[in-house]
């Protein structure tokens, strides 16, 4: 990881409040035992004229991968449990305007930093379908967000 100074990190924070976003992601899967798998993520976004920050971000966190998008906008993206789990908690205490997303996606992180998703108990995995939708109701989706009963469905927690 890279040298994280309490400056840096209020900086990154402030600019994840502004250009970023948090997001808890289940998606199927067509390899492996388990059909599902939660994706946690931490993006940034920034007018590819001005993605100089977005490579200092990756740097000062040592993890992370740029890539330019067609309509003008690059974007640093984090994934992975554990790594999402360790930035979110540096990030927290700086954290304003999306502190309720960054402390379900802390929680989330912590349920699956545990283990193997098949190994979740249905308590477990009722905490994430929670958790995805605290997080989802203070995004803004341009898609169509998931219902808790189709993600209920999803993880086939119905009754």
């Amino acid at each position: 990881m890279g040298s994280r100074s309490k400056i840096d990190l209020a900086y990154i924070a402030g600019f994840l409040d502004g250009d970023g976003s948090l997001m808890l992601q289940l998606k199927k899967r067509k390899d492996g035992k388990a059909k599902i798998r939660f994706m946690l993520t931490i993006c940034f976004y920034q007018d590819t004229r001005h993605e100089k920050p977005l490579y200092w971000i990756r740097n000062i966190l040592g993890i992370g991968y740029i890539s330019r998008r067609n309509d003008g906008m690059t974007e640093l993206r984090i994934n992975g449990y554990k790594q999402v789990r360790n930035i979110i908690k540096d990030l927290l205490p700086y954290i304003r305007f999306k502190k309720y997303q960054a402390k379900a996606l802390f929680e989330a992180s912590d349920i699956l930093c545990r283990g193997n998703i098949n190994k979740l108990n249905k308590n477990e995995l009722k905490t994430l379908v929670n958790l995805i939708l605290v997080i989802q109701k203070e995004n803004y989706v341009t898609k169509k967000k998931k219902t808790k009963e189709e993600l209920y469905k999803i993880l086939d927690l119905t009754p």
